[in-house]
Formats: structure tokens, C-alpha cells, sequence
């Protein structure tokens, strides 16, 4: 975990193309990569199956094994080159990347749709009612990256808000924003330009401020924007595993809703404390 968290060049720190799940958590980024790693695997092969390993390097490893056998630093070297290649690929479904944001950690995801697995695992825990991590906060889906310039913004999510919000397709929805690392962005603008996509989509598409069918997520860090277009927001407590799992009244009169993987193809995430206030600021926006 500690060396998945370390930029290493091409394809290790965030970049536009990307899909996977940003997280938040607590000041221990190094713990919630571990965390991550192990909540991720144990969903992911509950829903995909374990990953399969190359048979390939196996075999010859087991025939390389037979001639080195009299020379002890050849195994030793082959022996390293068989964890370092073992542990490469069990992390080839999920990669820490380097996020850009202090208490903010991404996981690439590949070969599987990380707006399934999470809504996936938010929904067991709302259910069961049992907390499952110590430092990770929210856990969002990335289902879109893109380049933090408003044209480039603009002319990717007319693209992408379409599995939602073009016709026939319509809902009811609200924009949540948020930029670290980040001042040449206006949240008023961005809050301004992507509604407005969403109701050249459709005309009755309509804002809902207080239980909408889904909530646009808008995270950027740096010169990255992220997207993710999601379900049971409200229900699933902005996607806060530490609050799903507390009980409330309320939970009894909302089911989490059904997702299709063709309905489920988009996500992102959102974060903490200065979140409320940006939120109220939001729905002004809105309104």
C-alpha cells in the first residue's frame, strides 16, 4: 500500500481518461489505501470473481525453478520476480494512483464498473448496518476525467450525462461541487454550464434540491475534473460509509434503488467538511 501510494510516472498519478473511486479519509492516506484495497477485493470477487492470474509465468517459473536449482542467487532473483509479479497483478484490478489532494486517495479500477461495486457495497452496509472501515470517509464512483477547462468540461459531459438525461431518459437531479488545488475554476459557472447541458438533454429534466433520482458530482483536483452521475445520494448519506452504517427512522421508508449496468455507467465523489456550506451554495445555484 505504501508503495502504490508513490508516484512513479506514466499512468500512477490522476489524469483525464481515468475511471475507479476516489476516496476521503481521515489524515491516514497510507491506512486507506489498505483499507481500500481490502474492501474493494472482497466485493470485487464477491461480484466478478478472483482475479485470474497469468498460467504463463507460472509454468515457467516451475521449469525455471528445476535448472537454478544449484544457484542460490538465481532463485533468490527469481523468487523476488515472482512476488513483484504476483503483486502486480493482484492489484491490476484495483491501482492506487497519486490523487493530487492531501486526505484524498484514488483507485483505478479496471475490467469491472466502480459505479456497481460501490453502490454495491453502500447498499450492504446500509443493510447490515456494519462499519467496515476506520479512516475512509466517502467512496464515490469515477465514471468520467476529463481536463479542469470549462470547454473541455463542456464538451465531454454533453457526451456524457447522456446514459441519464437524454431523451427519452429524464429524472430529477442536483449538482454537487467541489475543486481542490484548484483556483481558476467558478463554481458558479461550472454549476451553471453543466445544468443547462442537462436540460438541452431534455426539457423535463428537473432540479431537486432535497431526494433527487441523481446527484451530478463534480470533483476536481488540479487540473483534473471527475464525474460521476449517482443514485441514493440522500439515502446512502453522500456516500459516507461511516454514516450509512448508523441507524435512522428514516432509512425504513427509502429502498436503495435498482441500478442496470447500462443505467450505472458514469460516477465520482465528493468530500467532507466544507462540503455542507458548498452544498448550500449549490442549491442557490440551482434554484
Amino acid at each position: 500500500a505504501g508503495r502504490a501510494k508513490r508516484p512513479r510516472g506514466g499512468g500512477r498519478q490522476l489524469e483525464a481518461g481515468m475511471r475507479g473511486i476516489l476516496i476521503t479519509c481521515n489524515m491516514n492516506e497510507r491506512k486507506c489505501v489498505g483499507e481500500a484495497y481490502s474492501l474493494l477485493g472482497e466485493y470485487g470477487d464477491l461480484l466478478y470473481g478472483p482475479e485470474q492470474f497469468a498460467e504463463q509465468e507460472e509454468r515457467l517459473s516451475g521449469s525455471e525453478r528445476e535448472e537454478d536449482e544449484d544457484d542460490v542467487e538465481a532463485a533468490l532473483k527469481k523468487e523476488v520476480g515472482q512476488i513483484r509479479a504476483s503483486t502486480e497483478q493482484k492489484l491490476r484490478r484495483f491501482q492506487s494512483v497519486e490523487s493530487g489532494a492531501n486526505n484524498v486517495v484514488f483507485i483505478r479500477t479496471r475490467g469491472i464498473e466502480p459505479e456497481n461495486l460501490v453502490h454495491h457495497i453502500l447498499k450492504d452496509m446500509h443493510a447490515t448496518k456494519k462499519k467496515k472501515t476506520r479512516v475512509i470517509l466517502r467512496m464515490l464512483p469515477i465514471s468520467g476525467t476529463c481536463k479542469a477547462f470549462m470547454e473541455d468540461m463542456k464538451k465531454y459531459t454533453e457526451t456524457f450525462f447522456e446514459p441519464w438525461f437524454k431523451a427519452p431518459n429524464k429524472g430529477t437531479f442536483q449538482i454537487v461541487y467541489k475543486a481542490r488545488n484548484n483556483s481558476h475554476m467558478s463554481r458558479e459557472e461550472v454549476i451553471k454550464e453543466l445544468a443547462g447541458i442537462v436540460g438541452s438533454l431534455n426539457p423535463e429534466n428537473k432540479v431537486d434540491l432535497n431526494n433527487p433520482q441523481y446527484t451530478i458530482v463534480v470533483e476536481i483536483i488540479k487540473n483534473v475534473c471527475c464525474l460521476s452521475v449517482v443514485r441514493d445520494y440522500v439515502l446512502f448519506r453522500k456516500y459516507n460509509l461511516q454514516e450509512v452504517v448508523k441507524s435512522n427512522k428514516e432509512d425504513t421508508q427509502q429502498n436503495p434503488s435498482s441500478l442496470t449496468e447500462e443505467q450505472n455507467s458514469k460516477a465520482v465523489k465528493p468530500e467532507t467538511k466544507e462540503e455542507e456550506n458548498s452544498s448550500e451554495e449549490v442549491k442557490q445555484e440551482n434554484k
